[in-house]
């Protein structure tokens, strides 16, 4: 059976023609010069003036048609008005024009058939180009003219002009591509937008203590907590040890806070009197606009807030009264810290939250987004399969989404989009998605919008002022596997404007240093980022059009830190893969040791003893190592972005019920006897762990039992030794010991001679390798020819002389008094399966 083909996963690159210019260098002609240009046919409609009426009282009902061939649009209609403002652009894609006149046409709405009030038509090939950064085209006024072209009443005032993408009027016109889409919704719903992620602050309360509360209950110790809540984000402290009306804790709750500030920060001090039931001692609320700002590591004030006790009478509350009760709390708003909305390593923006600890910009990124191919059917549409794809690029606080092209399984944007970069260690997300919500608003019966596949570019990995154009695969990983998408095309640039400030961030840690001065905790980051992502979600889903829920989560990377068996196994292998370099050093020694290059030995043996005597040189030994290795690995550098490969995640080899378990629900929806094999391979997994882990914790406290004298004999014998050592190391110059030890562990193995009727202390040989094709092999089992002599069933007793590290060793027969007529060496090739080989 032949096997299905592979799929191609790999990045190409393109040659595509950006900006309608020609490559000058790695610099680019044309100012919008990462994208194919793409001509358009503008038309914006004004105004009109001067209408006649078409019904009894005089009035109409006017609106305005624009119709290039099959393509036709028109404006919103309005209510007995003579002289109706429109102000709406139209664009018509050039590619598509099958005509040679345009027509606008004034009509009057009507129930049964909408009249006719006037045109004008345009001639394409008299129409103006506009090339941006012209300034807009002045629209004019226009007599209308009846169907026999002969002047009317009523002017209409129009600008028509040829123009590109670039053109500003391009994201809000009504775009041909777009015809079968109708509503404001909708039309809403396709074009191109710019989006700004809410700025995050981390908000910490320190909960230190509380004086005077009032229990209702003055027999009891109580036990008391303090809960805090903002939005939907609650915290509580711990219950309070000191179980008394002045209670202390100490205790530190984070939260994170979006601006602009609507809710207030409400914290409540309860008493539990019995399990699942709490009485509230006492309440505040701390509006956010007026708590200090904390720049770096240096402690704030605390103060003192008042409690206000609420008390329930009949459902009802009373009025609010004050009493002596008080919190002690410090309240301040984190601004050293960077709010982490993405995984770190995949970030997009490391900056600090505080406008006054940044940086300088470092550069500019370019990306232009080009076109898709190949994409896959998402829906089914008046019987056919089909996709309305869209793009979503997001680095930093800035989002962008492309216009939505309808129908397409091949869709074009070539749209332009820049950033500022402020850190080149930082990563740019692009997502593919399938637009289901073309009906307008969320008429689509709740649907969601699908994910077709994203790409990630890591800034760090280009060179500046370089223009990259490659398609990358789209891949998604679906429970029966990897699937291919389709492939987006991109171009990107990044260009550096200090080289200097650049080189300079490399010298810095990763994330601002309120991370490392006051890192929070694993369980902390886990809780905050997952709140930092609800928070940009829920703003971004409230903007006009609406960037929604799930596209912003599946950008955001939202539930990565789920178990995955497949993760696992994959960040296994990249922990050896980075520890295969001290593996492989440590095979390099073993060989150094046993002698398996003598000249290499002998080299490495005189290195060492200069490194001993001139310690001062083993440091510029080491770095002009290092640098000889990247110099060598220099030539083999990659030449296009990193993209992902499906074998490092394991996403290619993991099995099926590892990924149907790494797309299930949390908690879980799965029956029991599939949770139950889970859990049980889970546990499986955790016991071989625990076993590692008990290891490495018996060897430890072996070595701390040393000096313990739980083991006498051996403590006494480690003392005593710890004590020779220490008058040896006195007396001794330190080089000496030093070259003592390395000679000793580099010495030539020893020749091991064994005879008998058995091979003593024979140690596991590694296969040689064989010899050339000229050669005979043969067990000894075997009548063999040596050199002109045969010899039959060499006994036991012959001698073997075996050197290890070469290559093999040598039988000798007995001699002619034990029946042999001859003497004759025979040389031992390799040992297979017991059977010496023998040539």
């Amino acid at each position: 059976m032949q096997k299905p083909p592979q799929e191609d996963f790999s990045l190409k690159e393109t040659s595509p023609h950006l900006g309608g210019g020609k490559l000058t260098g790695d610099k680019l002609t044309s100012t919008y010069d990462l994208v194919e240009q793409m001509q358009y046919l503008y038309v914006r409609v004004v105004k009109a003036k001067d209408l006649p009426g078409k019904d009894i009282t005089g009035g109409c009902d006017p609106y305005v048609e624009v119709k290039l061939g099959n393509y036709k649009g028109t404006t919103r209609h309005f209510e007995k008005n003579n002289n109706p403002e429109w102000n709406q652009v139209f664009a018509f894609a050039k590619e598509r024009v099958q005509a040679s006149v345009l027509e606008v046409t004034v009509k009057d709405k009507d129930i049964v058939k909408d009249d006719f009030i006037g045109r004008v038509v345009f001639d394409l090939n008299e129409i103006p180009k506009r090339v941006p950064p012209d300034s807009p085209l002045a629209p004019q006024w226009y007599r209308l003219e009846d169907r026999k072209s002969e002047k009317g009443r009523g002017e209409l005032m129009l600008a028509v002009w040829w123009g590109t993408q670039a053109d500003e009027a391009f994201p809000e016109a009504w775009i041909s591509d777009a015809a079968n889409v109708s509503g404001p919704e909708a039309l809403a719903n396709i074009r191109s937008k710019v989006y700004l992620s809410p700025k995050l602050w981390y908000l910490r309360v320190n909960v230190i203590e509380a004086q005077d509360l009032v229990p209702s209950d003055k027999g009891r110790f109580p036990e008391v907590y303090v809960k805090a809540m903002l939005g939907s984000q609650v915290q509580k402290t711990r219950i309070s040890q000191s179980r008394s009306v002045n209670p202390m804790w100490n205790e530190d709750l984070m939260f994170v806070a979006a601006e602009p500030f609507e809710e207030p920060l409400i914290l409540s001090v309860e008493d539990r009197v019995a399990p699942n039931k709490e009485e509230v001692l006492g309440r505040c609320a701390i509006p956010l606009q007026y708590v200090d700002r904390r720049l770096d590591h240096r402690p704030m004030n605390s103060r003192w807030y008042n409690l206000e006790k609420h008390m329930a009478v009949e459902g009802e509350k009373k009025k609010e009264t004050k009493f002596a009760s008080r919190l002690h709390m410090r309240v301040c708003l984190e601004g050293g810290y960077h709010v982490l909305d993405e995984s770190t390593h995949y970030s997009s923006d490391l900056r600090p939250t505080a406008k006054q600890l940044w940086k300088p910009s470092i550069g500019v990124l370019e990306l232009g987004i080009l076109s898709a191919q190949g994409l896959m059917p998402m829906k089914t549409k008046d019987g056919n399969q089909t996709t309305d794809a869209y793009c979503v690029a997001k680095y930093g606080q800035k989002w962008v989404r492309t216009r939505t092209i309808i129908d397409s399984l091949s869709p074009k944007w070539n749209e332009q989009y820049t950033w500022e970069v402020f850190d080149p260690c930082t990563v740019i997300t692009i997502g593919v998605f399938d637009n289901c919500h073309l009906q307008g608003g969320d008429k689509g019966g709740g649907a969601r919008d699908s994910r077709i596949g994203k790409v990630r570019i890591r800034l760090s990995t280009l060179e500046t002022d370089r223009v990259y154009t490659h398609a990358y695969p789209l891949l998604v990983l679906h429970p029966t596997g990897v699937k291919k998408m389709g492939e987006i095309q991109l171009a990107v640039r990044f260009t550096c404007s200090s080289l200097l400030n650049m080189m300079h961030l490399y010298s810095h840690p990763l994330l601002p240093k309120m991370h490392y001065l006051h890192p929070l905790t694993v369980s902390q980051l886990d809780y905050l980022r997952h709140q930092a992502t609800q928070i940009v979600a829920m703003r971004l889903s409230r903007a006009e059009p609406p960037l929604r829920k799930e596209v912003v989560e599946y950008m955001l990377d939202v539930g990565s830190h789920m178990w995955s068996m497949r993760r696992s196994k994959a960040n296994f292998l990249r922990i050896m893969n980075v520890l295969g370099g001290i593996i492989a050093l440590g095979r390099w020694f073993d060989q150094i040791c046993n002698w398996k290059n003598p000249i290499t030995t002998v080299l490495i043996h005189i290195l060492f003893f200069i490194l001993v005597m001139y310690p001062e040189l083993i440091l510029p030994t080491i770095f002009l190592y290092l640098f000889l290795i990247g110099v060598w690995y220099y030539r083999w550098r990659p030449r296009h972005p990193p993209h992902m490969d499906p074998r490092l995640s394991c996403a290619d080899t993991a099995h099926p019920d590892e990924l149907d378990e790494e797309f299930d629900t949390f908690p879980t929806s799965k029956p029991p006897d599939i949770v139950r094999m889970r859990y049980d391979r889970l546990r499986s997994i955790a016991g071989r762990i625990q076993t590692v882990v008990g290891d490495l914790a018996t060897q430890g406290e072996r070595l701390q039992n040393l000096l313990s004298w739980r083991d006498p004999r051996a403590t006494a014998l480690f003392v005593i030794f710890c004590l020779i050592a220490a008058i040896v190391l006195y007396v001794t110059p330190f080089q000496i010991v030093v070259l003592l030890t390395g000679f000793y562990a580099l010495r030539h193995p020893r020749e091991l001679f064994c005879s008998g009727s058995l091979v003593h202390t024979l140690p596991s040989v590694p296969r040689l390798r064989p010899k050339s094709e000229g050669n005979h092999h043969h067990q000894l089992r075997d009548p063999i020819k040596v050199e002109g002599l045969d010899v039959n069933d060499l006994t036991p007793i012959s001698t073997i002389c075996f050197y290890p590290g070469i290559s093999g060793g040598y039988i000798t027969p007995r001699p002619p008094q034990f029946g042999y007529h001859k003497q004759q060496r025979c040389k031992v090739v390799a040992l297979l399966d017991g059977n010496f080989i023998v040539d």
